[in-house]
């Protein structure tokens, strides 16, 4: 099928990128008046960028043209589209995004004054030419505008909101607010590309267009280009200045900067005031990291600190390391809560002792809880505030280990320490029972160390639940898998063997990233039968739900490609089958490129290599991400057989040195001397530690083992992956649906409604609820073992229940409020040093949850039930009300995420009916909140 999409602004782009991602589309066509996409937003120049973008996406584009007539077929179908210059383009699809009509009519119709080109035309009060009938949004015309976004609209409704609620007898003259030009920046991703326009971002084109400046006198202006020196990847780019010009006038003269690097495929382009002391307005394309800070820049009109060009350039300060010193307190930092700077910094100041913490920030202002992508610059300004007001910056791991990662990190390899306990007598405070940011530290460091299997009750109360069950969960409760195959490698037979395995098990089928083939939708119970079948065809685990080695991406190099100076393919197995296994502070991943081309994108890799004529160029510290970072030449031209001692020291030495959950970027970036330090310590050996280093990690990698086969055969472990301990029936969390040709679990709504459950939602009073035997005391104390936990089933209802050496039995809900996810049980379970109150942390956005109380210790706004426990004999009893009652409260069919439910929440719905059969214990009525 074929599909075309008229219209090439915001809607349109999104339209096409929707259509093209339909299975049934074959080819999307674009067709656009002008001669690039969102020609509203960007010049001529940076809509030339995004163009490219879209056509390397194989998506056509048709500029400088318009439909004149849409042709249908015999049966009424469309078949095609006339175009203005007598061509036809064959499409099956037509998706219209022209832009808004206002509606009008019942305005015009009652009398009230419409402009000519549609919209009800309002005056600054936005008062209609009838008398107390105002109008706003899409259909109010103001100074002969309409607008499509939402953000006029949200104005309007402020001012009227603010005028409607004043009383003209209040202390002071009451002043009514009046319409101003409204705020028309937008940011976006768009097919892929991220754009955004900000303050009077054509204020330069609207001068080049008007009748005034055709006379003006041409003032010069400053474009700076990127372009390669030498086909070298490994170059660095060399920026050249040239003139160009722009057209002023005597009543508003501008001044512009543009930077454009087609290759990277960014564009940005600044417009400032004659002095160079205000800027504007202005348009990127590709990197849009600075956004913020130049809105409100232009909203408060503030003086720049430095000159437009080193402006547009960037500082030598990194991104991490942007402390928003120079945003106002009323500057929007959060888009997802709509926090403030001023928030963050107030919740600073108001603590007398200088004990708020990041964690305090994200409970008080609610910053970084939603997609997380302010939470470095949420960081910095936290720190920045922190050290104005005087108070020390804690860097310590956790309030169970007052010290630094680096220092535990020590002590336990000094120590020779084995258990968590052992490490928190030894190097914390040797209280409690440790948290969730400790236990996943500390289990880190000792199978850094010494690498014992995870799964040993000892260790695996400490792991997140990735680790706790080798294997990703995902938002339905259900797992993935992730068998290894170095270097993107696989035979036949292995092939025919995960096809087989996701076949039987029904599990959806995609290929990574990574060169590597993930099935998703396990079941918990069934992991341990499929990687009965995967490691007997020759699989052996990825590691890919550890903090661990990834992959190692190649190429193919000599292997096949006419252009290959070097076997990336043989170099990339090597390298994965060396660091296979090796935990470390955060996953890391590699990459091996047979030639300059860069194939593998190893220079967005942990590390690294490139063939050369003479060896292997050596890159350190790049990621993706949410801040993206290019790796850094650490060495030129090894001889591949010093290769492995290069990269062993770094591993040992990043995993000694980076704090919890530190990627090797920004390690890198906070080490003092940066990559030249590094140098000097990996391959120069400053430090006198290179042999030790060495020799630890020869320990590790002597030390491997396949965890999964571990697992395999310990038939008690394999206990642990049951769904329910009190019975074999399973129970879907999310409903299935259907799409090209896989099933998915349905989608999530956009924002949930927060749910707080309490005892007294259930209809008969605590007194009247009797003792239930749910499960034996052999399901939650293995020998050896610190807090465990197991889920049961009970009528429709689904619980959970934990043990707490030293403090006792625990039950709750099973079902995390949050995201409506039953998988508490799966949750780390610490405690708080300062209130001694044991909580269990949710696996999925990390809402932490007493035990006893119920309530939701890091967000007011959630709360859970909890139920007594005790034991009798060698069973554990829960006091609880009759099914009957229990089910209506927190039954799986209540709260089960349905597509329905999804789609009714999104629509602003307040209540949803409940129907399904019986059979799975569905109670009927209504779901409200």
């Amino acid at each position: 099928m074929q599909a075309a999409v008229i219209g090439g602004g915001l809607l349109g782009l999104e339209a096409a990128k929707a259509v093209y991602e339909l299975d049934s589309v074959e080819h999307v066509s674009i067709i656009i008046r002008s001669g690039f996409p969102l020609s509203r937003q960007l010049d001529d120049a940076g809509g030339e960028i995004v163009l490219k973008r879209i056509l390397e996406m194989g998506v056509e584009v048709l500029t400088h043209t318009s439909v004149k007539a849409l042709r249908q077929g015999e049966d009424g179908s469309c078949n095609g589209l006339e175009m203005q210059d007598g061509k036809f383009l064959d499409c099956d699809v037509v998706v219209l995004a022209i832009g808004i009509t206002p509606r009008d009519e019942l305005a015009k119709t009652s009398g009230i004054r419409c402009n000519e080109k549609g919209g009800v035309i309002v005056d600054d009060a936005l008062l209609t030419s009838a008398k107390d009938v105002y109008a706003i949004g899409e259909c109010a015309c103001w100074d002969g505008h309409t607008y499509g976004l939402i953000a006029p609209g949200i104005e309007m409704a402020d001012i009227l909101s603010f005028n409607f609620t004043q009383e003209s007898t209040t202390v002071g003259s009451f002043r009514p607010r009046r319409m101003n030009n409204p705020d028309l920046s937008t940011k976006l991703k768009l097919m892929g590309v991220d754009v955004a326009s900000f303050g009077d971002f054509f204020a330069e084109k609207r001068l080049q267009t008007s009748g005034v400046s055709s006379h003006a006198p041409q003032k010069p202006v400053v474009s700076i280009e990127v372009q390669p020196t030498r086909n070298d990847a490994s170059a660095p780019k060399k920026r050249h200045l040239r003139e160009g010009t722009v057209t002023t006038s005597a009543n508003h003269q501008y001044e512009t900067v543009t930077y454009r690097d087609p290759f990277a495929g960014v564009y940005k382009k600044y417009i400032f005031s004659p002095d160079g002391k205000h800027i504007v307005g202005g348009m990127m394309v590709g990197d849009t990291s600075d956004y913020v800070k130049l809105v409100a820049l232009v909203k408060k009109k503030k003086s720049l600190d430095v000159p437009p060009s080193q402006f547009i350039l960037g500082t030598n300060k990194g991104k991490d390391e942007d402390d928003g010193a120079d945003l106002d307190d009323d500057t929007t930092v959060c888009s997802c809560h709509n926090v403030t700077k001023g928030a963050i910094t107030s919740c600073v100041r108001q603590s007398k002792d200088g004990s708020v913490t990041m964690d305090t920030i994200k409970k008080t202002t609610k910053a970084g809880t939603g997609c997380g992508g302010c939470i470095p610059l949420v960081t910095n300004i936290f720190k920045a505030e922190m050290k104005k007001a005087g108070h020390a910056l804690s860097n310590h791991l956790c309030p169970h280990f007052p010290r630094p990662r680096r220092d535990v990190f020590d002590i336990v390899r000094i120590k020779k320490l084995k258990t968590f306990e052992e490490v928190l007598s030894a190097a914390g405070t040797g209280q409690g029972i440790g948290c969730e940011v400790c236990k996943p530290a500390v289990a880190s460091i000792l199978a850094s160390l010494w690498n014992e299997p995870v799964m040993n009750p000892v260790h695996n109360q400490l792991q997140d639940t990735n680790d706790k069950f080798l294997a990703n969960i995902q938002r339905n409760g259900t797992f993935s898998i992730v068998p290894r195959v170095p270097g993107g490698e696989i035979t036949p037979d292995k092939l025919i063997a995960l096809g087989t395995v996701a076949k039987k098990y029904d599990l959806y089928t995609k290929i990574t990233g990574g060169q590597r083939i993930d099935l998703f939708g396990a079941q918990k119970p069934d992991l341990p039968a499929i990687w009965k079948e995967l490691i007997a065809a020759g699989f052996e685990s990825g590691h890919a739900y550890g903090k661990a080695l990834r992959t190692v991406k190649s190429c193919v190099g000599t292997t096949w490609c006419r252009y290959g100076i070097g076997d990336s393919v043989g170099m990339a197995i090597q390298l994965e089958e060396r660091y296979k296994g090796i935990r470390a502070p955060h996953k890391f991943k590699g990459g091996v490129s047979g030639c300059v081309r860069e194939c593998a994108e190893a220079q967005s890799k942990d590390f690294g290599l490139i063939a050369t004529d003479k060896g292997w160029n050596v890159f350190v510290c790049g990621n993706g991400g949410t801040n993206p970072r290019h790796a850094t030449l650490l060495a030129s031209d090894v001889p591949p057989s010093k290769v492995v001692k290069i990269l062993d020291r770094f591993f040992m030495y990043y995993i000694r040195t980076a704090d919890k959950l530190m990627r090797t970027a920004r390690w890198l970036e906070e080490m003092d001397g940066g990559i030249e330090k590094l140098r000097k310590v990996i391959l120069e050996d400053e430090l006198g530690i290179c042999a030790e280093l060495e020799a630890e990690m020869n320990s590790l990698v002597g030390s491997y083992f396949d965890e999964w086969k571990a697992i395999l055969d310990d038939t008690e472990g394999q206990k642990r992956f049951r769904q329910f301990v009190n019975t074999d029936e399973r129970r879907d969390q999310i409903e299935w649906i259907e799409e090209r040709g896989h099933h998915r679990p349905a989608d999530w709504a956009k924002a949930f409604p927060p749910v707080a459950l309490k005892s007294d939602n259930i209809v008969s009073p605590k007194s009247a609820w009797k003792w239930k035997r749910m499960a034996s005391v052999g399901d939650l104390s293995p020998s050896g073992a610190g807090a465990s936990s197991a889920a049961v089933k009970y009528g429709d209802s689904q619980l959970a229940i934990f043990h707490v050496p030293g403090k006792g039995y625990y039950a709750t809900q099973q079902m995390c409020p949050h995201k409506r996810a039953f998988i508490l049980e799966h949750g780390i379970v610490g405690d708080d040093p300062r209130s001694g109150e044991v909580y269990v942390s949710c696996p999925m956005h990390k809402k932490n949850f007493g035990l006893a109380s119920g309530a939701c210790l890091n967000d007011d706004a959630y709360s859970i039930l909890t139920f007594d426990v005790k034991e009798e004999g060698d069973g554990i009893l829960v006091l609880l009300p009759e099914e009957s009652e229990l089910d209506p409260v927190i039954g799986t069919s209540r709260w089960m995420v349905k597509q329905a439910t999804a789609q009714a929440l999104d629509s602003g719905a307040q209540s949803i009916e409940i129907v399904g059969p019986p059979s799975e214990g569905c109670n009927g009525g209504k779901l409200e909140w």
